[in-house]
């Protein structure tokens, strides 16, 4: 199921035709709170109680104009100004694809650049998202040039990917933001662990080598992952190593496992809900199913429910 949803998420035709049905739309509804930006801040108020942090992203990748890159530029600067205006603990996330990477990397860098310094005015980090790993290389090399300048930007990383123990070393020294997540792309095997016990133990691995770093400040942890069983493991590493609860932070999605995350909040770990929101909701939404085929069953539930 996990292949057939992924080939779905690359489908032109699938892309172009499914969101226009109903009943895939209100589909949607398990794992995004609405299209609009004023939909996404609604729904982040009723976390605000509940101590838990937002990370918002606008979905959209891989754009055919640069021009477009401008458009989504401003309306991530308008966001950063209602989230402020609402006084929210929320960040952002963005895909360089969205910014006009396979365009321009030069105005990519600009775009990134400027968001950072308008995020840092609110103390708040820039997060770079990942994409498949032909961008693994070009989102590296945009991270390490914003570092430059803007320490206060993050980057994500795939635990499936075999290639990042070595680029977590390579990032150490820059003292980063890491969001290690597992990983959602269609990956040849030579590149990538395919099984998902591999996977997870590869996720175990790379938090075993940065939780120091992040329990002496010099690395912020953020754990992007729903595996509730996983998150354990690697508390049950930190409390034995005498890491406090702040060496790592938890973040999941908007709509899953909703239950868990008011557990760890409550129990005292930093918690983000990443609130996904925008029109281009489908490839996102397709390789959010392909992650965890069991999330098809409650998206089914949220068309017949």
């Amino acid at each position: 199921m996990r292949h057939v949803l992924l080939w779905m998420a690359r489908s032109r035709f699938l892309k172009r035709w499914l969101p226009r049905i109903w009943f895939v739309r209100r589909a949607t509804r398990r794992f995004m709170p609405g299209e609009t930006m004023e939909e996404a801040l609604d729904a982040a108020e009723a976390f605000r109680e509940r101590g838990i942090g937002i990370l918002f992203t606008h979905l959209g990748e891989n754009l055919a104009d640069l021009s477009q890159a401008q458009a989504v530029a401003d309306h991530y600067r308008d966001l950063l100004d209602k989230i402020a205006a609402r006084g929210l603990d929320a960040e952002i996330s963005v895909k360089p694809t969205q910014l006009g990477l396979d365009l321009d990397r030069a105005a990519t860098l600009t775009h990134l650049a400027n968001l950072a310094r308008q995020a840092a005015e609110g103390n708040r980090l820039l997060w770079l998202d990942m994409e498949g790993s032909a961008y693994t290389d070009a989102t590296l090399d945009l991270y390490r040039s914003l570092k430059e300048s803007q320490p206060n930007v993050g980057i994500c990383l795939q635990a499936y990917l075999r290639r990042t123990p070595a680029d977590v070393h390579a990032l150490l020294p820059l003292k980063p933001a890491i969001r290690l997540v597992k990983g959602a792309y269609d990956e040849h095997a030579s590149v990538a662990f395919r099984r998902k016990g591999e996977v997870s133990a590869a996720f175990q691995s790379l938090c075993v080598l940065m939780l120091p770093y992040a329990a002496r400040g010099e690395l912020r942890l953020g754990l992007g992952t729903h595996d509730t069983a996983l998150i354990e493991r690697v508390a049950e590493y930190a409390a034995g190593a005498g890491m406090g609860k702040e060496a790592f932070e938890v973040e999941m999605l908007y709509g899953i496992r909703a239950d868990q995350q008011l557990r760890l909040a409550g129990e005292g770990y930093r918690v983000l809900t990443l609130i996904a929101y925008g029109e281009a909701w489908y490839p996102w939404y397709m390789r959010r199913l392909a992650e965890r085929p069991a999330n098809v069953w409650f998206a089914l539930r949220q068309v017949f429910g």
